[in-house]
């Protein structure tokens, strides 16, 4: 393959530090972790891609079907950097590539859909731009299948989180709002609600119906370091728990109109410390 070809690839300068959890730390065994961030590159990448402000929603269509084509080796490696790193990290562990093309059926329905009608669309997109990242880290240390439920609960919960966090900065820039249509109008919320300098009682009542939903997916997502063998990676989902969980009740306490809410260094802190009792 030539790396000649100009790249698709538009990154936003985000990177591993800037999610809420994370990716391929410390604790995560030493020779995975770069097949983790490889990965989380191309995810990266391909979120750029479908969240840019710029770019038309069929050009990102076609940018994620040449970063596909790259990591199946069928276009040249230049076209896409990251999916020809991951290809190469895939070839290397054996790691099925079913993972990194369902989060581009996500990106890709990203780049068109702007609405969703109720939760279980919504549940329908983090199928695809959530799950599929636990389910690659757990096939990659070679985790048994019974670890998806739990994994896929944790994901999703923290895709919603995200959600929850950004309602106000993805309809400003993308006119992208992921609050279920059917919520809003149950508690006469709308979108101009978004926009006010705090949240009215209405949307409200959606952020705490979808937080909710986050408790029912964080009570199943307590098993997964239970049912995780690899001890570091029991740590390192067991952090992640803490934090899903941490995030939430901040959520449930703040106003994400009003301002930012995030988690702070003292929640890494205390979820960290709290993973040690998953030690054998």
């Amino acid at each position: 393959m030539s790396g000649g070809t100009a790249s698709v690839e538009t990154w936003s300068g985000k990177d591993r530090g800037d999610e809420n959890f994370p990716v391929g730390s410390a604790l995560i065994r030493p020779d995975l972790r770069r097949h983790v961030h490889a990965f989380y590159g191309f995810a990266r990448n391909a979120d750029d891609i479908a969240d840019s402000a710029v770019l038309a929603p069929e050009d990102k269509i076609a940018r994620l079907d040449v970063m596909e084509a790259v990591l199946m080796g069928e276009a040249e490696d230049g076209a896409a950097p990251s999916a020809a790193r991951l290809r190469a990290s895939l070839a290397e562990t054996g790691t099925t590539p079913r993972h990194s093309r369902d989060i581009l059926i996500a990106f890709r329905r990203d780049a068109t859909k702007l609405r969703y009608a109720g939760w279980e669309e919504l549940y329908d997109y983090c199928r695809y731009s959530a799950m599929p990242v636990g389910r690659h880290v757990l096939d990659l240390h070679g985790e048994d299948k019974d670890t998806y439920p739990p994994s896929d609960a944790l994901c999703t919960a923290l895709q919603v989180l995200n959600h929850l966090q950004d309602c106000q900065a993805d309809l400003n820039a993308l006119d992208r709002c992921y609050l279920p249509q059917d919520l809003l109008a149950a508690h006469g919320a709308t979108l101009g609600d978004l926009n006010a300098p705090a949240a009215s009682p209405g949307l409200r009542h959606v952020l705490d119906a979808l937080l909710d939903q986050v408790a029912a997916l964080n009570r199943v997502a307590r098993d997964l370091p239970r049912r995780t063998r690899s001890r570091r990676l029991r740590l390192e989902t067991a952090v992640i728990v803490g934090l899903s969980h941490r995030l939430a009740a901040r959520l449930r306490k703040g106003d994400p109109i009003a301002g930012r809410v995030a988690l702070k260094r003292t929640d890494f802190a205390a979820s960290l410390l709290a993973s040690f009792r998953f030690l054998p």
